[in-house]
């Protein structure tokens, strides 16, 4: 079974709260790809990131079955976090270890076989993802929610080996959206994202759309949506800018 690898992810189609079945039945995304989950709130999205993450086997209230590498997750695969396959970014994530971030880093680095010299490269790119620098000497509980969010991404992106990241709406984590996923993909992440921020939505190359619990529709992104993506990305880069000059007390008109 090549659950190790995870170069594909397939999801099989289950039923909506009403028990009517999705109407996509069937979904598989590849190593390197940017899937997104869209809908109004209630619409299902939650559920569905929430069956991925447990490798659902028909034995959960939508009945979907995940597979991997076009196989069934072996039993271990779903119940020891040593052989999680998945890494996972949420709006609300912060740390509790009272360490520094060199040491976080290095003894996850460590925990997963890499040479300490993928720090100094995780701590770079956490600092091309905000606007707040990351220090190695940071404790990890005084980095504020866009610092902890950026660390996590370079983090995931470069010494997790879980080939799947999910994340649940990040439009508001105070991090460069288009660059974090853009990290991860090119990792050769499989990455799913739900979200309502338009930019993310624009940015996969496909979406799920969600509504009364099931999977209605899969919309592949048209190259006229891509256009509207890169400048929304520059309205979001724009406002990002206006944010950390705001922070560091200066005066907008002056810096714009």
């Amino acid at each position: 079974m090549a659950d190790e690898q995870a170069c594909r992810l397939t999801i099989i189609g289950g039923v909506d709260k009403d028990g009517n079945p999705d109407l996509v039945e069937w979904l598989d995304m590849r190593r390197g790809e940017i899937i997104g989950i869209v809908g109004p709130t209630g619409s299902g999205k939650s559920s569905l990131i929430a069956d991925i993450e447990q490798f659902a086997a028909g034995d959960t209230p939508s009945g979907r079955k995940i597979l991997i590498d076009g196989c069934e997750p072996r039993a271990e695969t779903r119940s020891d976090p040593r052989k999680k396959l998945i890494a996972q970014l949420s709006q609300n994530m912060q740390f509790l270890a009272d360490m520094s971030v060199e040491e976080f880093l290095r003894m996850h680095a460590k925990s997963r076989g890499r040479s300490p010299e993928v720090v100094d490269r995780v701590i770079e790119l956490a600092n091309t993802l905000t606007g707040e620098p990351v220090h190695p000497d940071h404790h990890l509980t005084i980095l504020s929610g866009g610092q902890s969010r950026a660390l996590m991404t370079a983090d995931i992106a470069v010494i997790s080996d879980s080939p799947i990241v999910l994340i649940d709406e990040i439009e508001n984590a105070g991090i460069k959206k288009k660059e974090a996923l853009e990290l991860l993909a090119g990792e050769g992440k499989i990455v799913v994202v739900v979200t309502h921020d338009p930019m993310l939505a624009l940015m996969t190359s496909r979406r799920v759309v969600m509504k009364n619990g099931g999977m209605v529709g899969v919309i592949e992104t048209s190259s006229l949506e891509q256009k509207v993506c890169e400048d929304l990305a520059k309205v979001d880069d724009w406002l990002m800018n206006l944010r950390e000059t705001i922070r560091r007390g200066e005066v907008v008109g002056a810096a714009l």
